[in-house]
């Protein structure tokens, strides 16, 4: 009896090894991280694997993601920009990280567009309903997580004031991180006032999600289109910063920015790829304007997730932090990255670049702040500076370098959003703008709390084993 389950064990073990190994879309320290795991934990380990180890929408979902994006570049071609736009409209020393965006899903920059930074999260409610609410033609919003509280039932009630005097108006939301939402007295609400619903990644099956793909590929994205003229790109939910569910880690430091330009078009066109998935319709519903505003600046959308190539975000990353000549500030909550993006962090700190980063003290994650820690030897070691924010939850999503380009939306620099999220992102060009960012960023600084070489060596010794095993396994977290 013995001698067959020890055979049986071995052979369930095996087998998914020999799956692992067989797998070239695996890194290696994905690899060993999880030989590690199934060997220490073989059956709880086989069966994490079978639910969240391998990262694959399904055929039908990739097959209809490319149909989507051929139309997309068959008939909206013009709203994408050109290759050539890149040489006349980028600084030469940042061609790099702008074409590499633009290979992902096709968006060039486009001249012409301005932003705005809302001062906070109030503001930002005040502004979006303000521009709900004058709409004439068209509303389209996305949120991974929209709750029924202030911020989430205000919106609501503004597309249905909307719907209801004839604006066509769409609303999808992610399957998890809204299904309270979707399931709420709001939701009906506002389908029978004639706003068009839709769920991204719906759970309504789950077994056959399980079966086919997995239940943590979720759609992140945060999109606001109104009329084609105005679109909102940052980190902020459709939910108040006291963020009800995890309120112990409140508030929620989010960063927005209202756009005006041609940029609005290609977030448009993002929003409808992801409707037309979630719904089979097609984009001639979309309307689609360019309204260039004089002396605006260039700046493109890049949209990413699990039916691009893999690997896309954290090369982005790295060509982005490898174009900084001077100075380089990064905010944000989630820190686990990939050998990509580590190593060119530490190489801009090593070849002279002042290199700032910024993440929460507290975080919801007990998983991600372990992992994170992990690395501040090392990016300390190159002349990194590491501010812990004190203030609440710094949820903000933002690259600024060289006082002249700027990264602002979904994106986390962790694996789950590098392979797993759908998400949105908007790139730009512009002093002005970097420059109102970078002023943000500073008051983060200004709320946080250094972290020093010799806070982390003289961490206790059980602390920093910790963070390290955490960090062992994070390529599969």
């Amino acid at each position: 009896m013995i001698g067959v389950f020890l055979f049986l064990h071995l052979a369930l073990v095996t087998a998914f090894m020999i799956r692992i190994l067989l797998r070239e879309d695996v890194s290696p320290p994905a690899r060993l991280a999880w030989f590690i795991i199934l060997n220490v934990l073989p059956y709880a380990g086989t069966a994490i694997y079978f639910l969240f180890g391998e990262i694959d929408i399904g055929h039908k979902a990739r097959k209809r993601h490319d149909e989507i994006f051929a139309s997309i570049r068959s008939k909206a071609t013009a709203f994408m920009g050109r290759s050539d736009d890149v040489a006349a409209l980028i600084d030469p020393l940042y061609h790099a990280p702008f074409r590499y965006a633009a290979s992902i899903n096709g968006f060039f920059p486009v001249e012409g567009n301005r932003a705005e930074l809302m001062a906070n999260g109030g503001e930002t409610r005040q502004r979006l309903v303000e521009d709900i609410d004058a709409a004439t033609d068209h509303v389209h919003v996305l949120y991974y997580i929209w709750l029924g509280d202030n911020t989430g039932t205000d919106v609501a009630r503004a597309l249905i004031r909307a719907a209801k005097r004839g604006v066509t108006c769409r609303a999808l939301a992610d399957g998890l991180g809204s299904r309270v939402l979707v399931k709420s007295e709001l939701w009906t609400e506002m389908k029978q006032a004639g706003v068009q619903l839709a769920v991204a990644l719906p759970l309504d099956r789950p077994l056959r999600t399980i079966l086919t793909s997995r239940l943590d590929l979720r759609n992140h994205r945060k999109i606001t289109v109104i009329d084609g003229r105005i679109t909102y790109c940052g980190s902020r939910n459709s939910a108040d910063p006291e963020f009800l569910p995890k309120s112990k880690y409140a508030p929620w430091i989010d960063i927005m920015l209202r756009f005006e330009g041609p940029v609005v078009a290609q977030n448009q066109l993002l929003f409808a790829s992801d409707w037309m998935q979630a719904t089979g319709e097609t984009l001639e519903q979309f309307p689609l304007i360019a309204t260039l505003v004089e002396g605006g600046f260039p700046a493109q959308v890049l949209g990413d997730g699990p039916t691009e190539r893999r690997g896309a975000t954290p090369q982005m990353f790295a060509n982005l932090i490898a174009s900084a000549q001077h100075e380089l500030t990064l905010t944000t909550p989630y820190f686990v990255p990939d050998a990509t993006v580590f190593e060119a962090l530490c190489a801009a700190g090593h070849r002279g670049v002042k290199v700032s980063l910024t993440f929460p003290q507290n975080n919801d994650s007990w998983i991600v702040s372990a992992a994170s820690r992990s690395y501040y030897r090392k990016l300390l070691e190159a002349d990194c500076e590491i501010h812990e924010f004190k203030d609440g939850l710094l949820h903000a999503k933002i690259l600024t370098i060289d006082s002249k380009i700027s990264l602002i939306g979904s994106s986390n620099l962790d694996l789950r959003s590098f392979d797993l999220n759908y998400e949105n992102n908007i790139l730009l060009q512009d002093a002005d703008t970097t420059g109102a960012i970078f002023q943000r960023q500073q008051d983060y600084i200004a709320r946080s709390a250094p972290v020093t070489l010799t806070d982390v060596l003289n961490c206790a010794y059980h602390k920093r084993i910790w963070y390290n095993v955490i960090a062992t396994i994070g390529p599969v977290l």
